[in-house]
């Protein structure tokens, strides 16, 4: 059985492999780049491979934006649906070789989508945290309700000053057996619509996905 021919190019009557690091380092000169060690090459391979990796978690609409070749677009569909250990070794090293073979300027645009990704999962937590401390505040004390009026006036004045008074008034008794195992009390609708208010105001974009998320917490 005849094998499939490499793909490549001769230089000086040398075949050189598409992907070899020969032909990296091949490239790097034609960008007026400096000569390359292996151990420097490896150490790039890797990073890219890792940096491959870090590509399969990215949000659809951030992927779809980056310039990717149709063979590392694919290579990537791929690897999400191997589940044999091996197979996926395999695979993600061949994404690696894949990456490699991007323009400069796709391998920065991937790391600035990677980087979007994760400044805006670090907002939204913080938006999450903020909201909470704000109900609890709320819940606690009258006055933190009339600064949260005045900082948001568009605030429905009447729902908010209600739920605050059933909150209070449906409070669970504090089970210092659940708090030494450090189980939380549950907690009444009221409650988790004043932090569904608060968190719609602090981030109406969220308001919807964050509604069903509370609903499915309490099936």
């Amino acid at each position: 059985m005849s094998r499939k021919p490499k793909k490549g190019y001769f230089v000086k009557g040398q075949f050189v492999a598409e992907g070899s690091e020969l032909d990296l380092e091949l490239k790097r000169e034609l960008r007026g780049g400096q000569e390359i060690s292996k151990t420097d090459l490896k150490r790039e391979s890797t990073e890219l491979q890792a940096l491959g990796e870090q590509l399969m978690t990215l949000r659809s609409d951030l992927f779809k934006a980056l310039p990717l070749t149709d063979k590392l677009v694919e290579a990537l569909a791929e690897a999400k649906r191997i589940t044999n250990f091996e197979g996926k070794r395999r695979q993600m090293q061949f994404i690696g070789k894949q990456m490699r073979l991007q323009e400069p300027e796709t391998l920065q645009a991937v790391r600035e989508a990677l980087e979007v990704q994760r400044l805006g999962s670090a907002k939204d937590t913080a938006a999450l945290h903020l909201a909470e401390a704000w109900r609890d505040r709320m819940i606690a004390s009258d006055d933190a309700v009339g600064e949260w009026i005045a900082q948001n006036p568009g605030t429905d004045t009447q729902q908010l000053r209600a739920l605050v008074r059933q909150a209070r008034k449906d409070a669970p008794p504090a089970d210092k057996a659940a708090v030494s195992q450090g189980l939380a009390p549950r907690q009444s609708r009221a409650y988790r619509e004043i932090f569904q208010l608060v968190k719609s105001v602090l981030s109406p974009a969220k308001s919807e996905q964050m509604e069903q998320d509370e609903e499915v917490s309490d099936e």
